[in-house]
């Protein structure tokens, strides 16, 4: 018995934004491996041509060892004619019109042809500045709903957003979507196009003032943090992301819309192959910094819930929502894509498995002798944290400070370095603080009854397109697949 997936996927004609980043490479190397009867997939790259695009498909997709299952199966030749036969990189960018497909002609045959529009690209900077976040992810999901309704065969738009649009609210918190202009906070109503008018205008002051390039970046970063902060989001992120949905609500008219939100993406758990990864996420930055030990010391709660989920789960929900929802007309519906719900796991749980690998398989330091990891000391609020950071550093850095006035001769280069460092670390500790101190469960509701059909068709056969986070054993995933995952791709970056 054929999945419905694969069946669903024949004869499609998909357009993919967002090409080079994780989570669409892997959603594209599934349809190609598990579907070549697909009948086109046009991919859009940030590119200034065809050729450049083209380019940037074959180093930063296809000749990645993700490939090397459907290389293998196929051979080099096979694998190059299906290629050519059904993928289309095309330049263009989510933040202009059009979603910046400057050929006419193309653009006509794409909304001639396009059956599914799925939106993966995105700014994903917690402190990203606040034009760019504005521009990608609140403005680019409207620039892509615009495309999708001007092509005839459109029978959906699947969008890729985050479970973080919720901030940093506690309890169990369900599939629902945005209403235009809500805060988090309560407070007032956020008005998209105010915000846009802010950034521009703050924008326009600063080049007025000739300010350098520098400064205009940490400007424009501190500006989307405080308008975040000011309607109760975190971060830049999650608040551009979530006026992204709020644009794709209001104006989405007849148009099938499915939200996937995934909580922190991680390697792949069985598709293509175990283990794959590329870029450091939000928990493995930390995982990687204790392996190498240079982590002492962290803020989270122990007993928080690390919500986690292999990017290849990601993938497979996103096939099976776009099969039940296309052609749905006037439908819109939010699917959570995670494990804290069905397969919760805590920061205790992941970091005492992370001290069980690396005291078994230590890092080589520089000098060549294997690295000795310590337990490291978690702190669990804010408060502790920055007492811990000032008597740990911040009072020796005021000695060192001091040393510097009384012997100016001194070299104070070394306080600089340290001071540097240290506000560094406490910038991203603010940055994290939302993530390592959620108490918020993600509800699956949407995405267990889409579970629960696909058990259904798949009664026989070893299902490829499942995403049941309880298939998961956090032990072995972790210590087996996943962070020997992030050390092959910390050593071959």
């Amino acid at each position: 018995m054929e999945s419905n997936c694969v069946q669903f996927l024949q004869d499609k004609t998909i357009l993919v934004t967002g090409v080079p980043g994780f989570l669409a490479k892997v959603f594209v190397e599934k349809i190609l491996r598990l579907q070549p009867k697909v009948k086109k997939l046009f991919l859009l790259l940030r590119a200034p041509d065809n050729e450049s695009a083209m380019q940037r498909f074959h180093s930063e997709v296809l000749e990645k060892d993700l490939f090397r299952v459907l290389r293998n199966n196929l051979g080099d030749a096979n694998l190059k004619a299906l290629v050519s036969e059904k993928v289309v990189p095309i330049p263009g960018d989510i933040s202009v019109d059009n979603i910046g497909v400057k050929d006419s002609d193309l653009l006509q045959l794409m909304w001639n042809e396009i059956d599914i529009i799925v939106n993966v690209a995105a700014t994903t900077n917690f402190d990203e500045r606040y034009d760019v976040g504005l521009r990608i992810n609140t403005f680019g999901p409207l620039n892509v709903l615009n495309f999708a309704k001007k092509c005839v065969k459109g029978q959906l738009l699947l969008h890729v957003s985050t479970a973080y649009v919720c901030g940093e609210q506690s309890g169990l918190l369900h599939e629902k979507t945005f209403h235009m202009g809500e805060t988090l906070n309560g407070h007032g109503k956020l008005v998209i196009d105010t915000e846009m008018e802010i950034m521009k205008q703050k924008l326009k002051e600063l080049h007025k003032q000739d300010c350098p390039e520098e400064e205009i970046a940490q400007t424009m970063k501190d500006l989307g943090m405080s308008r975040a902060k000011l309607h109760g989001w975190p971060n830049t992120y999650v608040f551009t992301k979530s006026m992204g949905e709020m644009l794709l609500g209001n104006q989405r008219e007849t148009l099938p819309i499915v939200i996937i939100r995934p909580t922190m993406i991680t390697s792949t758990f069985s598709e293509p192959f175990s283990g794959w990864i590329e870029g450091l996420r939000t928990i493995d930055s930390v995982i990687v910094a204790y392996g190498k030990g240079r982590l002492k010391c962290f803020l989270a709660d122990p007993n928080s819930v690390l919500d986690l989920i292999p990017v290849d789960m990601v993938a497979n929900a996103m096939v099976n929502a776009a099969a039940r929802h296309a052609g749905k007309l006037g439908s819109q519906t939010v699917y959570h894509v995670g494990s804290s719900f069905k397969n919760p796991i805590t920061f205790e749980q992941v970091h005492d498995l992370a001290a069980r690998y690396f005291t078994k398989n230590p890092l080589i330091g520089r000098d060549g002798s294997p690295i000795i990891v310590s337990k490291g000391t978690i702190l669990s609020t804010m408060a502790q944290f920055s007492f811990y950071m000032t008597l740990r550093y911040k009072l020796p850095l005021q000695m060192l400070r001091l040393i510097g006035i009384i012997y100016p001769w001194w070299d104070g280069n070394k306080y600089k370095d340290i001071d540097r460092k240290i506000k560094l670390a406490m910038r991203l500790v603010e940055l994290y603080r939302p993530y390592v101190l959620f108490k918020g469960i993600f509800d699956d509701s949407n995405t267990e009854l889409l579970r629960l059909e696909r058990k259904e068709v798949n009664k026989e056969m070893n299902d490829v397109f499942q995403f049941d986070p309880k298939t998961i054993d956090w032990e072995d995933y972790i210590t087996t697949i996943h962070i020997p995952g992030l050390i092959t791709y910390v050593l071959r970056k």
